[in-house]
């Protein structure tokens, strides 16, 4: 195969005629295939909402009523927003402990153990999980967590009764609509993430305070706090809005962790005080944790692991037990491993810990009040805190477990009700006999084996919900895949068909003529099982965009096999080429191939990317240096901006507050920034950045463009100074900072719009533009980052640029030598290569590693913390174009 090879057929000089008939019918086809993939891609995105966003919720079943006396008369649950099971448990430099009154209660008079949530690790699907019992609502996402989009049951709509204070983005998600409920939240402005937050939690303590004082002089008022099935309810954000503001290893967020003991202790004694009949149930946790960098979300254990502490009426007395042991009283609906071993730091291995799952708190908090387990909760109530008999114990395991089978009873008979070809889970065929046969064994009073029966019953009944929650997954990620691989191939056929010279060599004139015969025939016939199709999705009463992922599938493989001529001309071609052409191919799928496998594993080992662009920088020198060894600068350049690139994969994900390299970073990039600006005015005569630097081109619409830009790039840097200053001093940032911040990042955003248009110059002023808002936005070494990732975007222009022209001047005879510039210049169209895969692999790989190079970072609430849209979409917007 020669230099002028196509990605697989020769170069043919007949393939040029026609060029601009040619150019117009492909304009008009990437058009349309444009068009079609932003439609396609659209269409199958949404497919993450019914797939792993589809509600659990159903509705239709009835309560279960307990058979067992309530142990509780009324029930007072402190959620600690953001508190982290091991902040609260281990003790401080001092070796004293922050919680010295809920560490009494563990030892003396109650229960505890570690809760696991599960992601997302927000507020909102962490009370759900508590005061609901089932894992969020994921469609509840597309509100921003703010909305309900399914009601659902809760043990606040079993209770007689429920007070509740604190956060207005929680409180009134469960009280706003509840006829029965008492509430009040703060105003969002109290959310001043510049101070200590801890008042907000005395402003909850206060409320309730209040709520007693004022039952005194109001008869009413007393009355309805004595009655039976009451729960209270105070919501403590101050540990979550410090963790974000300051992390949670400052003495803000670890005094906070006191402040919240002592707030459990002050309602303890006032709440005893009050009612004085030991009546009283108690449960303290916190919705989720909070990771080192100061954010929660995702999976990490400091996120998932929050504290539990129960005690009063119906709640076991301590335990003692070994260090190593403790209980977890049913399976992880996660697959983390929280089965741990408690820490000898927290000075609680003699006593009995059990842990649980976040939706177990919900059917704990029922069977304490007596209530019937919300409709919609998966928890499994843990026994371990309960103190009742045994015969107790097997009623209240077995109505969760009939509520549990309820729903799947619920789901199994919708779903029956709408499918064609029902399979239903066969474990649970014959599910009301195996509950007729656990009464009988109550009634005989054969407890243990009722026990074991209705626990196994429970379990099955989970596996049941989860059957029926992903039914249709196999149908649509089938669907989803065989969309995305056709949308792939029907792509690789265009660019066969339009880049390269196979058409020519492939096929003759009548041959096509024929094919688009067939090509018709098979439409018809693609259309026609799109209406086959569309009619058994219609039946089966399945959602819209159901019908839109089947008719996209099908119309991209109607027209892959359309092409069906073509594709088998293309064997014929493959199978009559030399063995070592079909190697060379089949090695670059291999590497290929491999380079994706490579991507999907460094998003769990970062690391991966520092030995990949030390192996680039290496491989990348010895090519360059052995196609111009008397070129030096261009290969080291190259192979030293690669090795620059590789270490920020081995900093620290977390990323530690460095404000002075911040500032020195916008040194960093206006001096790159100027050096290019000098490389695109005075290199034009090297032979290697001829094609990207400033020519007679078309000059930038305002002359002062780059001294502006260079301008707020040190503005910025100013600002972050400024800013960090008030952060450290715990102040509000002036309004007049504020709006300079804001002018800064929004119009250098603009600027690169009125830059001139070569290659150079365009990228230049693109990298100055977005350098403010990066710079406004970072805390540490993300700064120098961002001038790294530009100078190995210049060497990768300048490797390809190298190899572009090399290429070129192979084809120049001897003769030729003198017009050498001439073809370069002027020669810009050639047929692909397959060498030319190259390009887009590397663009894959070296952009898919831009966040991990960075890792996760922290959530930025010093600059402008507030709660508006726009700042929202700003920041968004910022890292999306940024990254």
């Amino acid at each position: 195969m020669g230099v002028e090879d196509g990605i697989l057929g020769m170069g043919d000089a007949r393939a040029r005629e026609g060029v601009s008939r040619k150019r117009r019918w492909l304009r008009r086809r990437e058009r349309w295939l444009v068009v079609l993939g932003v439609a396609l891609h659209a269409v199958y995105m949404l497919s993450i909402f019914d797939i792993y966003f589809k509600t659990p919720i159903v509705h239709g079943m009835d309560p279960v009523a307990p058979r067992f006396s309530a142990p509780a008369k009324r029930l007072i649950l402190f959620v600690a927003d953001g508190l982290r099971a091991d902040k609260f448990y281990e003790p401080d430099l001092k070796g004293n402990f922050r919680a010295p009154f809920l560490r009494s209660i563990i030892k003396e008079r109650g229960r505890w153990g570690v809760s696991h949530a599960r992601p997302p690790t927000e507020s909102r699907p962490g009370h759900v999980s508590l005061i609901a019992g089932f894992y969020e609502d994921p469609s509840a996402v597309t509100k921003g967590w703010k909305a309900n989009p399914v009601e659902f049951d809760s043990v606040f709509n079993r209770s007689k009764h429920t007070y509740a204070f604190g956060s207005p983005d929680i409180v009134p998600i469960f009280c706003s609509a509840l006829p029965h409920s008492t509430w009040n939240s703060y105003p969002h402005e109290f959310e001043d993430f510049a101070t200590d937050a801890s008042f907000l939690d005395e402003w909850s303590f206060d409320q309730f305070q209040s709520l007693l004082n004022r039952s005194f002089a109001d008869e009413n008022l007393r009355e309805a706090l004595h009655q039976d099935n009451l729960v209270v309810f105070l919501h403590l954000l101050g540990c979550d809005s410090n963790g974000h503001a300051h992390r949670p290893f400052s003495s803000i967020y670890l005094n906070n962790v006191k402040v919240v003991d002592h707030i459990a202790k002050r309602v303890f004694d006032l709440v005893e005080g009050y009612y004085k009949d030991n009546r009283t149930a108690y449960v303290f946790t916190a919705d989720h944790g909070m990771s080192d960098k100061g954010s929660h979300g995702d999976g990490h254990p400091s996120n998932t692991d929050t504290p539990l502490v129960v005690w009063g009426a119906g709640v076991k007395y301590p335990n003692s037990a070994f260090v190593s042991d403790h209980s977890d009283h049913g399976r992880f609906v996660d697959e983390h491993m929280h089965d741990m071993a408690t820490p000898t730091a927290w000075g609680l291995g003699g006593i009995e810990r059990v842990d649980v799952n976040q939706a177990d708190i919900a059917p704990l908090m029922s069977t304490l009040l007596g209530l019937p387990c919300p409709m919609n909760s998966v928890g499994n109530l843990p026994l371990g805190y309960i103190d009742m008999n045994e015969a107790e114990e097997v009623e209240a395991v077995l109505s969760n477990t009939k509520q549990i089978l309820n729903q799947f009873l619920r789901k199994s008979y919708i779903k029956q009700a709408n499918t064609l070809f029902f399979k239903p889970f066969k474990p649970l065929q014959h599910c009301m006999s195996v509950v007729d046969q656990i009464e009988e064994l109550i009634s005989i009073r054969d407890y243990k084996a009722a026990m074991k029966r209705t626990e196994d019953l429970r379990s099955l009944a989970l596996e049941g919900l989860h059957y029926f929650q992903t039914y249709d997954w196999l149908m649509l990620m089938a669907v989803i895949t065989l969309g995305y691989f056709g949308w792939m191939l029907y792509l690789v056929l265009h660019v066969l068909q339009s880049y390269t010279s196979l058409p020519g060599i492939l096929f003759r004139k009548e041959q096509g003529m024929q094919q688009k015969k067939g090509t018709r025939k098979i439409l018809v016939c693609g259309f026609a099982a799109m209406g086959l199709v569309s009619m058994i999705l219609f039946w089966e009463q399945s959602p819209p965009l159901y019908h839109a992922y089947v008719a996209m599938t099908i119309f991209l493989w109607a027209r892959i096999i359309g092409e069906h001529q073509f594709l088998k001309a293309l064997w014929r071609y493959l199978c009559g080429e030399k063995l070592n052409y079909v190697l060379k191919l089949l090695a670059t799928l291999a590497v290929s191939v491999m380079i994706s496998e490579f991507l999907v594993n460094s998003f769990t080992e970062r690391k991966l990317y520092t030995w990949c662009f030390l192996f680039a920088g290496v491989t990348a020198f010895c090519y360059l240096f052995y196609l111009i060894p008397w070129k030096f600068q261009i290969p080291a350049f190259v192979c030293l901006v690669c090795w620059f690139l590789s270490g920020f994969t081995l900093m620290p994900a977390e990323i530690p507050d460095n404000n002075p390299l911040v500032v020195s970073s916008g040194v960093m990039i206006t001096v790159i920034g100027v050096a290019a600006r000098w490389l695109d005015k005075h290199a034009k005569g090297s032979k290697y950045w001829s094609s990207i630097c400033s020519r007679d081109m078309k000059k930038s619409k305002f002359s002062m463009l780059f001294l502006l830009q260079v301008l707020l790039v040190g503005l910025s840097s100013m600002m972050v100074s400024l800013s960090t200053s008030h952060r450290m001093q715990n102040q509000e940032l002036h309004m007049l900072h504020q709006l300079l911040n804001w002018l800064i990042a929004g119009s250098s955003m603009i600027l690169p719009l009125f830059s001139e248009n070569t290659l150079l110059s365009r990228l230049t002023s693109i990298f100055l533009g977005f350098a403010p808002p990066f710079l406004l936005l970072s805390i540490g070494y993300e700064a120098v980052f961002y001038g790294a990732l530009v100078l190995a975007l210049m060497a990768w222009l300048l490797f390809e640029n190298t190899l572009l022209y090399v290429s070129k001047t192979e084809k120049i005879t001897v003769s030729n030598v003198s017009t050498v510039e001439n073809v370069v210049l002027e020669t810009d169209d050639r047929y692909l290569r397959l060498s030319d895969v190259r390009i887009p692999l590397t663009f894959v790989s070296s952009f898919s590693s831009l966040h991990l190079a960075l890792g996760r970072r922290r959530q930025l609430h010093m600059i402008w913390r507030k709660r508006r849209l726009m700042h929202v979409l700003f920041v968004i917007g910022s890292r999306i174009l940024i990254n």
